[in-house]
């Protein structure tokens, strides 16, 4: 499960991965079984040292593959398309897209319902800091779930951004997006600037 990475795509500054996961930590999990359709689950999953924490309703069948499958996180920040009509001379261009990917794979553990319910209070406090949930509720719940740690074995990250092109190029396809009006390509011709 290689990310295709050319090497002006390359992406090895940790930190600002580690910024695109916090930032966009809605993921895609993937984990491939040898013989078995691969399960997919779309969730949220948040940084804890070396290993992702997340939960999926214990009604998915996904959870059950882990144990003998190889389990893929893949984070996607920002992404826009790019006209050919913004560089210095469009005609010698093709039109592309701009985008940041995070894979992060590695060996998943199911976690106690202790761990479970420690999951998702840190979840919940992540994303509506101001709820609190009935007293006992959590824990009512936590029969209908399945928590788990992702320890990260291998990080590929891939930041395409128009780094291969000139100075003026950048600039143009800045501008362009920022022309649009639509806030995804805004957050690209941002992105873009602070990543250079």
């Amino acid at each position: 499960m290689s990310l295709y990475t050319p090497n002006s795509f390359r992406w090895d500054d940790r930190a600002a991965v580690a910024a695109l996961i916090d930032a966009h930590p809605f993921a895609l999990l993937l984990t491939v079984t040898d013989g078995c359709e691969p399960a997919v689950t779309h969730l949220p999953l948040l940084r804890d040292g070396d290993c992702l924490v997340g939960h999926m309703a214990r009604a998915n069948p996904h959870w059950q593959q882990f144990a003998a499958g190889r389990t893929l996180a893949v984070f996607q920040g920002p992404h826009a398309y790019v006209s050919p009509r913004w560089y210095v001379e469009p005609a010698e261009q093709v039109p592309t897209w701009n985008f940041a990917a995070v894979h992060l794979s590695g060996r998943i553990e199911v976690l106690t319902p202790t761990e479970a319910g420690e999951a998702v209070r840190v979840l919940t406090r992540r994303f509506d800091p101001g709820f609190v949930p009935a007293p006992g509720r959590v824990e009512q719940l936590l029969g209908g779930i399945v928590a788990f740690r992702l320890h990260i074995e291998r990080v590929e990250a891939k930041n395409k951004m128009n780094q291969n092109k000139t100075a003026a190029d950048r600039a143009g396809v800045i501008a362009g997006l920022r022309a649009t009006g639509r806030p995804e390509d805004a957050a690209v011709a941002a992105w873009m600037q602070g990543h250079d």
